[in-house]
């Protein structure tokens, strides 16, 4: 089943745009992710990471980092409740000491109440960093001249708090219009396609989400071999 990543970009902008205080975009944002997420489970998508707070957003002014933690909280014990009754389980991928201990025990409670749910795999990036979770897995691996590509997964998934290997992404996408993966599941990404939405996150409704879906099924996914009905002569391609 396809494995989608979202960097929800754009709710400080989308904010300003409508002359509010960049918190009321945040609140915003929130509320698009109940849509995608039921969108996404009525597309059947197997999983759905979210990359909610980054290891670099603690550069913002404290202010905002405090309201935007406890938005998390109070949105996370909403969104549990929801995927209970849709059978999404939920994890929490990223650090955890940095967080208060009211948001770590709403994600260890989401966590264990949904760990049963089986239609879709919701999980949320919180002081998240890609570079942060290799190089942790690289410093246990240290001593190891060999490692399978199994093993590194899990300690991966150990490294980010995710009990399962992390699976490769099929489909990244970004709102707001920028043109980076900033930290976001840079091994996972691998191969993954990218799309780039110049949408606002709060403004990402069900039907780009849907959009985005269709234009994934169209593009050609070769993973390093040779495209169909093409000859093995020529130049070689690693797309």
């Amino acid at each position: 089943m396809i494995h989608i990543a979202i960097i929800m970009d754009g709710n400080g902008r989308w904010a300003a745009r409508r002359k509010l205080p960049r918190t009321a975009g945040h609140h915003a944002g929130a509320d698009n992710v109940d849509r995608i997420v039921q969108e996404a489970a009525r597309q059947q998508v197997g999983t759905l990471t979210l990359y909610a707070l980054s290891a670099d957003n603690w550069q913002r002014p404290p202010t905002e980092v405090n309201a935007l933690l406890a938005l998390l909280q109070s949105h996370l014990l909403t969104q549990t409740r929801r995927c209970l009754e849709q059978a999404i389980r939920i994890n929490i991928i990223g650090r955890r000491d940095r967080l208060p201990r009211g948001l770590c025990r709403t994600i260890e409670e989401s966590e264990l109440a949904t760990a049963h749910c089986s239609s879709m795999h919701l999980r949320i990036a919180i002081d998240y960093s890609a570079r942060r979770s290799l190089m942790a897995v690289g410093s246990r691996l240290a001593a190891e001249p060999c490692v399978p590509h199994a093993r590194f997964l899990k300690l991966l998934g150990e490294v980010d708090h995710c009990p399962e290997p992390a699976w490769d992404v099929d489909l990244l996408i970004r709102t707001g219009g920028e043109r980076r993966l900033s930290d976001f599941l840079l091994y996972e990404c691998a191969y993954a396609e990218l799309c780039f939405m110049d949408c606002l996150w709060p403004d990402f409704d069900e039907q780009a989400l849907r959009s985005a879906l269709e234009e994934y099924s169209r593009r050609d996914r070769r993973f390093g071999q040779i495209p169909t009905g093409e000859s093995n002569q020529g130049a070689p391609s690693h797309a």
